[in-house]
């Protein structure tokens, strides 16, 4: 079954990288010998052998018994469906495909092992390279899993379509199915379900000649079946990644790669990831003009393919072989592009090509293309609250800069017309040489502490005054010119004024250029910028703007 946690992943695995695990010779012929002493007694007992027999291996997900009144039909519906799974499995794809087509009549429509067999009459073609039997099988799956809702098992049915898009050279539809399956994968959240599903996705990529896309993929399957401790699984990743790596040039890491992992597929038993990565491996090779290193690799994978019946991944090792012969043998080479050429017109036909292209229509492309559609709908809309966000967060901001710059234009106008007031009612004159201690005798002389600051303010307006065409009224000159510390002079001057001195300074400023502008009507604005403290006529025309709302030349004129 395609939940059961080895064959989900054997399933749905495409053509390129199928990787699939061999059992001992032991175990196998027992399974067999039991199989075959089921077919000729079609008794419960010689079922419960079978799948105990199964059960030692732990292929299936439970041990399965049967009591002794189950009918035939149901006896022969299961062995002969979960032999054909062991046959895959030991990929001898005539006998799996002559099981799964004895099972397949007995499966009530219903039932979801109908889907899963039809997902592996899909696989068991795709193999043998009968590509168009694939498709047919595939596209009933298909449309079985789509009505029963179940994104696991959509995101399966979709990626074995994918794998026979990619068989047939139409990487594009390929393309398309690999993303409807990505993202049912991500709603049914089954992580190793997503990691096969992004290892086919970089397949596909890699196909398409987006490597960077492919790598990425990889990498995220890599970093799944690592974490979950499926390390046979993280070493096919690795193979994926090894693949998108040559796309991006990077020989000498693929060939890294593929020598790491041939040993642990050799271990396995494995000897079909074992040909695949040969082929791999000596492509490698072969992009490092080191051909003749590149040639044991594709002949040991055309030698292991041919027997196991992989027409496709055979014609890869068979161009290889070709290309690696060039240069060194050109009759050889002759040999393995006829070879390569007679491959590849029995599995790659006219008739083919028409069967994927009415598959493609009668799949359900108007509802893929729709699931497209509603997704690039998805991140548009997301794009699009996005910039509806940044909007309304620039709009506040500015509203709240806006609301601020009014309170503070507010506040210096009020400052301007009391420091006007403070000028006006003005009697004393202060001496900037007066000492500290004669100012600290005035103040406690004086008994009202509102005197006190009045005459603070008015001391610093006419330092700042006198101060203002020279430059020098920072704070610090000011409060050194009334022999206070800087900290002393904000504390006094802010509880004096409820400012802050830069504010009271700027205020002082704004002042005297009113007055300069309106008692002086033949001098330069330029001229009256310097004498206020600017060394630039723009900088004192912005800030007079701010606080009177017009230019200094408006503001003269409407005097």
């Amino acid at each position: 079954m395609r939940y059961h946690p080895f064959s989900l992943w054997i399933k749905i695995l495409w053509v390129a990288l199928p990787h699939i695990f061999l059992v001992n010779t032991a175990i196998g012929q027992t399974v067999t010998e039991t199989l075959e002493q089921f077919d000729r007694e079609n008794s419960v007992m010689a079922a419960n052998q079978f799948f105990d027999a199964l059960d030692k291996e732990a292929f299936t997900d439970k041990k399965v018994s049967f009591p002794p009144q189950t009918n035939t039909d149901s006896l022969c519906q299961q062995v002969w469906y979960w032999a054909a799974e062991w046959l895959y499995d030991q990929q001898q794809y005539e006998k799996a495909a002559h099981y799964g087509l004895k099972s397949l009549p007995l499966i009530h429509p219903s039932n979801e092992t109908r889907a899963d067999c039809l997902n592996l009459m899909g696989l068991v073609y795709l193999r043998m390279g009968k590509i168009q039997l694939a498709a047919e099988y595939a596209k009933q799956c298909l449309e079985i899993d789509q009505k029963s809702g179940d994104d696991d098992r959509i995101s399966s049915s979709m990626n074995t379509v994918a794998g026979i898009y990619m068989a047939g050279y139409q990487t594009k539809e390929a393309e398309q199915y690999i993303l409807g399956a990505l993202r049912h994968a991500e709603k049914a959240d089954n992580p190793a379900r997503k990691a096969v599903i992004q290892g086919m996705a970089s397949e596909i990529y890699h196909s398409l000649g987006d490597d960077h896309k492919a790598l990425a993929y990889a990498e995220k399957a890599y970093r799944i079946d690592s974490l979950s401790g499926r390390m046979m699984q993280a070493s096919i990743r690795l193979s994926q990644k090894g693949s998108a790596l040559l796309g991006l040039h990077r020989y000498q890491e693929a060939e890294a790669i593929f020598r790491r992992v041939i040993p642990v597929f050799r271990e396995r038993g494995d000897h079909h990831s074992v040909a695949i990565a040969l082929n791999h491996l000596g492509m490698s090779l072969l992009c490092q003009e080191r051909q003749r290193e590149a040639i044991p690799c594709y002949k040991e994978a055309a030698s292991l393919l041919s027997k196991m019946g992989d027409l496709y991944n055979e014609i890869h090792a068979h161009r290889g072989l070709y290309e690696s012969y060039w240069k060194i043998n050109p009759d050889s080479a002759k040999k393995e592009l006829d070879l390569f050429d007679l491959l590849k017109d029995s599995l790659y036909t006219n008739a083919t090509a028409e069967a994927l292209s009415r598959y493609h229509a009668e799949f359900g492309t108007q509802q893929l293309q729709q699931e497209n559609e509603e997704a690039h709908k998805a991140h548009h809309r997301s794009i699009l609250m996005g910039i509806i966000g940044m909007l309304l967060i620039i709009m506040a901001a500015w509203w709240i800069n806006h609301r601020n710059l009014r309170r503070q234009q507010k506040r210096i106008n009020e400052l301007v017309h009391e420091i006007e007031q403070l000028r006006s009612s003005s009697t004393q004159t202060y001496n900037e040489e007066k000492p500290a201690e004669s100012t600290e005798t005035a103040r406690e002389n004086d008994n009202s502490a509102q005197d006190e600051d009045k005459q603070l303010l008015i001391r610093v307006i006419d330092i700042v005054n006198e101060a203002m065409p020279t430059g020098h009224f920072s704070v610090e000159e000011i409060a050194g010119k009334l022999n206070m510390s800087v900290q002393t002079f904000r504390r006094r001057l802010q509880y004096a004024a409820g400012e802050s001195p830069k504010a009271y300074i700027s205020a002082i400023q704004m002042e005297r250029a009113a007055t300069l502008l309106t008692e002086s009507r033949e001098m330069p604005v330029s001229q009256v910028a310097r004498l206020c403290g600017f060394d630039e006529t723009s900088s004192f025309s912005h800030a007079f703007k701010r606080v009177y709302g017009c230019s200094p030349s408006q503001y003269r004129e409407k005097q």
